[in-house]
């Protein structure tokens, strides 16, 4: 069987990945829209209505009212903005989260794609808080640095235009899109104190938590820990828990790539502990998490298409 798939919004950083990562695949059907006509209402209402699955690479509200414009029962959707990650009737697309999480987007019908930084931040804490090492109303922090690729064409342009700053932080009135989602899906009390920041590099991601293991009700270890995301991430091809004395981590150890790999570093004798994780923005983070929920909902492999 052959999957009808349209893209709309091809033409941004995140429909480009997606589209580069389809194209010329066996068993898969791209719809196209001419460029003449890529915002005409009446020639996005009639792809959307004639694919079997249709991902979104749109802002939110455009999101939003691409959705409505689908008029049949039977186009299945992913959303890649943020419109619908904590909305309900949408499953959440991040397969490796949860034990049933593939089963879950595999029969769903709307899969929300997990925003990047999300996506690290929630691979190192959901398995802390569901196996009872982190309480949920614990104050949790995530640091993050990404590639400027994320911010989309403008940033882009800017950064290669050259004179942006090396080293930019925002997001600080601590207000970010991403915080209700990292808040939900790791089954928070409370939102986490979220600190991103773009760096002078194309692509890449490195998120960070840190924790006072000393602190936390029975006092886990860093082998503890360890074990508990090791366990969680067991036989998924694409996360891997790292068992390695790295005296550095690279933002670009995945770009290019649609792998995370989760470390846990510290110092066991003042019981504190860094979590990070790297992956890139545009693969596990965006397009490569896109295509992955694509397989499991039209029943393919799952890293078909994925570079791992």
């Amino acid at each position: 069987m052959t999957a009808r798939v349209f893209v709309d919004g091809a033409a941004g950083t995140t429909g480009l990945e997606i589209r580069e990562r389809l194209t010329g695949r066996a068993g898969i059907d791209l719809i196209t829209i001419d460029d003449a006509r890529r915002k005409d209402a009446a020639a996005r209402a009639e792809a959307l209505n004639d694919a079997d699955f249709v991902i979104l690479c749109l802002p939110d509200d455009a999101a939003r009212e691409a959705v409505t414009l689908i008029r049949n029962d039977r186009t299945r959707v992913i959303d890649a903005s943020s419109a619908h990650r904590v909305a309900d009737g949408w499953t959440y697309g991040f397969a490796e989260l949860e034990p049933d999480g593939a089963d879950r987007i595999a029969g769903a019908a709307r899969v929300s794609n997990p925003g990047c930084y999300p996506t690290g931040f929630l691979a190192l804490v959901r398995p802390l808080v569901r196996g009872g090492l982190l309480p949920a109303d614990w104050p949790v922090m995530v640091n993050a640095v990404s590639g400027y690729s994320g911010g989309g064409k403008a940033m882009v342009a800017e950064y290669q235009a050259g004179g942006a700053p090396a080293f930019r932080a925002y997001a600080l009135g601590l207000a970010h899109k991403h915080a209700p989602e990292m808040t939900v899906h790791a089954g928070l009390t409370h939102a986490p104190i979220f600190a991103p920041a773009v760096v002078d590099t194309y692509r890449g991601m490195v998120v960070e938590v840190p924790l006072h293991l000393h602190a936390l009700p029975g006092a886990p270890t860093l082998a503890a820990v360890r074990d508990v995301l090791a366990a969680a991430y067991t036989g998924q091809p694409l996360v891997t828990v790292a068992y390695d004395d790295a005296a550095t981590v690279a933002i670009e150890e995945h770009a290019g790539t649609d792998a995370m790999t989760l470390r846990i570093h510290g110092n066991a004798a003042t019981g504190q502990a860094r979590l990070i994780a790297t992956l890139d923005n545009l693969g596990k983070g965006a397009g490569g998490a896109a295509v992955q929920n694509l397989n499991l909902m039209a029943g393919l492999d799952p890293v078909a298409g994925l570079s791992l």
